[in-house]
């Protein structure tokens, strides 16, 4: 059964967990690198496991694994054989269940709230890339070619053991359609998709958030359409494109506020923890029932949202 909808019928809101990221800065660990969260899975997998553990104990229903920028192909750049590269894909939806097995087994844990699911974080291509096209869409591959892309990765969490999979930060269409022809050769899981957006109106390529929407409304298997890392800006407005082109369930997960200095490799201050919690509040009022955050959002972000959501 699709593991949205069997929370969603029992519960008013979903809350997925924050940045994965983030936290693990703040822990240490210096991610300025190709592989990004991905690094970690070769280097300290307990420390992901704590992650997800901190956001479970916030509040989340969901985790999202740290699998975003782990593919073969990057893995394989890295000096990993296949079987190496695969192990750690595998790993990374292994630890979220473990940590989610680990915290569901104490009894105080079960009070007011579902148990929670894994998320396997299926990031764009732009994401292997390290240039930045996730938030461009500019890509010089085809929809086959995406499809190919995709396709061993998608079927390596599949068979970790995954409930859903995150197809995130999407920046165009063609992406999406790549990715939906691959979760068709495996009709028994369901995945959410959130595009990257640019504006309140378009997604990162400049294509109309309701003209993706309206294409993915006809597929059974995405359980829910949405934006991630993008501005708290535009969520508003693009919960409104959305809400009136679908009748399945609106997922928003945007950045804290912060904005990121490409030339510095610095985040620049942006909106308070405070703000964040009121816009969240403000986007389940307007229709989305699942709700978390990205980059640079934090543990506190989602207790926050856990308490006013679980009233």
């Amino acid at each position: 059964m699709n593991p949205i909808e069997q929370i969603l019928d029992n519960y008013p809101i979903m809350i997925i967990d924050g940045a994965m990221a983030t936290e693990l800065e703040n822990y240490g660990c210096n991610l300025n690198d190709r592989l990004w969260s991905a690094k970690i899975l070769m280097e300290n997998q307990e420390l992901i496991k704590q992650v997800h553990l901190d956001y479970f104990k916030a509040g989340a229903d969901c985790a999202i694994t740290a699998s975003y920028q782990a593919t073969i192909e990057g893995y394989k750049e890295r000096g990993l054989s296949e079987k190496e590269a695969t192990d750690l894909i595998k790993k990374s939806v292994q630890l979220a269940i473990n940590a989610r097995d680990e915290f569901w087994d104490k009894t105080e844990n079960q009070k007011n709230r579902p148990k929670p699911i894994v998320a396997a974080s299926v990031g764009p291509y732009g994401a292997f890339l390290a240039d930045g096209s996730e938030y461009r869409g500019d890509y010089v591959l085809n929809e086959d070619e995406l499809v190919s892309f995709h396709r061993e990765r998608i079927r390596i969490l599949v068979e970790a053991g995954a409930d859903i999979l995150a197809c995130e930060t999407i920046p165009c269409l063609i992406e999406a359609k790549a990715i939906t022809r691959v979760i068709r050769e495996f009709p028994e899981i369901y995945a959410w998709i959130s595009f990257s957006a640019k504006d309140e109106l378009h997604i990162s390529n400049g294509e109309k958030m309701s003209d993706c929407v309206m294409w993915l409304e006809g597929e059974k298997q995405i359980a829910a359409i949405g934006i991630n890392c993008s501005s708290p800006d535009f969520i508003d407005s693009l919960i409104k494109e959305i809400k009136g082109k679908t009748s399945k369930p609106i997922i928003v997960y945007p950045n804290s506020g912060e904005e990121y200095d490409a030339t510095n490799k610095k985040w620049n201050e942006g909106a308070s923890s405070k703000q964040f919690t009121i816009c969240t509040q403000r986007w389940y009022e307007a229709g989305a029932k699942i709700i978390g955050g990205c980059c640079r959002t934090k543990p506190e972000d989602i207790k926050a949202i856990n308490d006013w959501a679980r009233k």
